[in-house]
This record gives structure tokens, sequence and C-alpha cells, in this order.
């Protein structure tokens, strides 16, 4: 199958590994099958660090702020495109694509928020059908005049409120047209910036005017198999550090008394604080969440997701508890520091990663221990499995989807850096 020295020697690695893990009773093969069928949804905003195609004027960003300077951006939708595919071309497997509100393209007209219709996101559907991608949506509210004071949803003010409702219910609708076009349905992700920067005085108005804008954006029924409805919890965000509208207990409360999809975010809880622990609980209650796979770095939330232990215990609580087809794994970090094509791959490849090694468990073996609690063996086979030679199956797997393998995806990236986006203005 391979042919050159160095396929040889990762054919040889997998051999090895094939039969290290068969004597744990797992069968590589059907891993990587496995592996192969899970969807991660890479998010568009990596590629322009947040930027978007309106180019309006607006004081705040809503808490949401890339920094670095990395020569290259994607400055218009093809070019996001082209960067997007160049990225999905180093990494294994078939994916989604996450995109915003605020990329619609407009053919240069200025087309209000509240007015955007799915003929805006042609463009986007026409390159998933053509790549064979999903897309996922989600409304922008942020980086809007109108969000400038840090209210949407949850705005006092009934005629602000009332524009981000009806964005809100456009991209429903839109989500619902790119289901429909692409044959599997979109995840419409809703999440706000609403909050305070000082001790709010009362809370519960708050969360009462963002409930019942919530109910007026959701009134209308779309039917789950080209729409599905998320919401976003957040801990706190740039100016508003003291209080933020929707909470975890908040939006855990409403997606399970409204029958939605709640959002786990890595990257949106307190330091110590991980999502791991929280999929099994809320499953018990929601027949699917979405995840948003990010790696927070003290109190900023959005790093390039890396093989952490974190990334580890999702992927191992997905696998372990056989979530795969209850829970959407999608990607959320912003980093212009870097090559962003590069934090694409790198980010991506770990969370595909970190399945595979949670596939490569001998989770009934270790499930049996549990209930017979023999806890001793338990924790010497779980230690065990950490030096067994799971990267010699990722480069086969790698190999095997034709990408390439370990670090040599690299040396694709710094080519097209000379070739493509050393030529960007």
């Amino acid at each position: 199958m391979f042919d050159t020295p160095g396929e040889k020697r990762i054919s040889r690695g997998y051999a090895y590994a094939k039969e290290a893990y068969a004597t744990l009773g797992v069968d590589t093969d059907t891993v990587l099958k496995k592996l192969a069928a899970i969807p991660v949804s890479l998010h568009c905003w990596q590629g322009d660090d947040v930027g978007g195609f309106e180019n309006l004027s607006a004081a705040s960003g809503g808490g949401i702020q890339a920094t670095g300077n990395y020569p290259g951006k994607a400055g218009t939708p093809d070019e996001l495109r082209q960067d997007a595919e160049k990225a999905l071309s180093l990494i294994p497997g078939r994916h989604r694509f996450n995109i915003h509100a605020m990329y619609a393209e407009t053919g240069g007209k200025k087309v209000e928020r509240d007015a955007l219709e799915p003929g805006h996101f042609q463009n986007w559907v026409d390159w998933a059908k053509d790549k064979g991608l999903g897309i996922d949506f989600n409304p922008t509210c942020f980086g809007h005049p109108k969000a400038d004071d840090g209210f949407t949803l949850a705005h006092y003010d009934a005629g602000i409120r009332n524009f981000w409702i009806d964005h809100c219910i456009a991209c429903r609708k839109i989500g619902a047209a790119i289901g429909k076009a692409l044959g599997v349905p979109c995840v419409t992700n809703l999440w706000i910036p609403d909050g305070y920067k000082d001790v709010p005085v009362d809370r519960y108005r708050s969360r009462e005017i963002l409930q019942g804008a919530l109910d007026v954006v959701f009134e209308e029924e779309i039917d789950p198999a080209c729409n599905l409805d998320a919401v976003e919890s957040k801990l706190f965000g740039i100016g508003s550090e003291s209080c933020v509208v929707g909470s975890h207990e908040f939006y855990m409360g409403y997606a399970l008394t409204r029958n939605k999809l709640l959002c786990l975010d890595a990257g949106h809880f307190h330091p110590t604080e991980v999502i791991s622990d929280k999929i099994s609980s809320v499953l018990l209650f929601l027949d699917e969440i979405l995840l948003h796979v990010s790696r927070g770095v003290r109190w900023d939330s959005d790093h390039v997701v890396t093989l952490t232990d974190e990334l580890r215990a999702i992927a191992e609580e997905i696998v372990r508890n056989d979530f795969l087809n209850r829970v959407h794994i999608g990607l959320d970090f912003f980093d212009a520091s870097i090559n962003r094509i590069a934090a694409w791959v790198i980010g991506t490849r770990s969370m595909i990663k970190a399945l595979m090694i949670a596939l490569l468990e001998p989770t009934a073996h270790l499930r049996e221990l549990e209930q017979a609690a023999n806890y001793t063996a338990r924790l010497a086979l779980l230690e065990e499995l950490k030096t067994l030679p799971f990267g010699a199956v990722w480069d086969y797997y790698c190999l095997s989807s034709n990408v390439p393998p370990a670090g040599a995806w690299m040396h694709d990236v710094m080519d097209y850096e000379k070739q493509v986006l050393a030529n960007r203005g």
C-alpha cells in the first residue's frame, strides 16, 4: 500500500501497534473506520480574526478580540474559502464548516442583519456541496453599533431588542435553508454578549427579558431535519466581568424546558472548571448537545486546541458513553499571532487525535473493573494505556486518508504561505 521508505516505516509501526492493542481486545482497523465517520465543525472565524465582511463601524466587539497580526489574513470570502480548503486538505476525515452571519455575501450592498436571507449565503452552500461539507451557522450579536452598550436580546430598549430578535429569527431561517440544501441538519447556535461590567442590581429582570426574547426567536417550529437550535452560555466577557445574563444555569434551564441543544464551550467557565464533567450530566436530560471545543488560558477562553488532559477527557466522555450521535463537536478559537491555517490544522487534528485515543481504549473491560470495585486494576490499566503506540495508529490513519502524517503537514502550510499568503495585501 505504501511505497516510500517513510510510508513503509509507518506501515511497520502500525502493524506493531495493531498487535499491541489487539492484546487488549481492541481492533485498530475498526477504530479507524469509526473515527473516519466523526465530523468536526471548523469555525470560519479563525481564518480572518473574527472580522467578517460587513465593514461596520462598531465601538464594541462584544468581548471578541483576536490578538496578533500574522501576515496573510483572508480579506474576502473567496480567500477565506481557499484557506479553509487548504486546512481541510491536511486534516483526515470529512468534516463541517461553521459560519457566522457577518460572513454574508451581499454583492457590495448594505444589508442590515435583521434583513439577511438565505441567498446571502448561497456561495457558502455551493462551496460546501462541492467539497462534501456540512455547514453550521450562528447569529452575530456583536461587533455592531446596536450592540455597542453590551446588550442585545436582553436590552431594556424594546426597539434595539426587537432588532436582535429579528436578526436571530432570520438566522434560524438561513440555517434551515442551509440544512435543506445540503441534506444534513445545520446547527444554529445562539450566543449573545449581554452583561454588566460592574455589579448589577436586578439580574432577575435582565434574565426575564432574555427569556421572553428567546421565546419569540424560537416561536416558529423548524424541521429538525434541516435546523437544530443551540444556546450557549458564558461565565464572563470583556465588558461583562460582573454578570453575563446568559449564564450556564440560565441556558441549561432554557434548553431543558424548550427542548434546545445546550452548547458547552470549553473556554466559557471558571479556569478550574471543565466541561468534560458536565457532558454525562446534561445528556441525562437532553437528547443532544453542542460542544465548542476551545482552550482556556487563565481568563482568556479561545486559544488553539492542543492535546491536553482536558481535551482527552472530553473525547473520553463522548466515546465511553457512546454519545457520538448525541454530541455535535465544533471548534472555537482564534489566534492571529500564528499562521491561521496552521491553527486550524493543529486544533482540528488534536480534536480528532483525542477521539482516536479514546476509541483505542478497552472501555468494556475498564467498565467491568469499575463495576467490580477493582479500582486498583482500573488505575493500573489506565496508566498503561498512556504509553501504548497511539502515535503509530495516528500516522497510519493520516496516510490512509491521503493527508500528511506527523509534522509533515507543516511543509505544505509553509509552501502555501510563501505562494499565497505572502502575496496578500
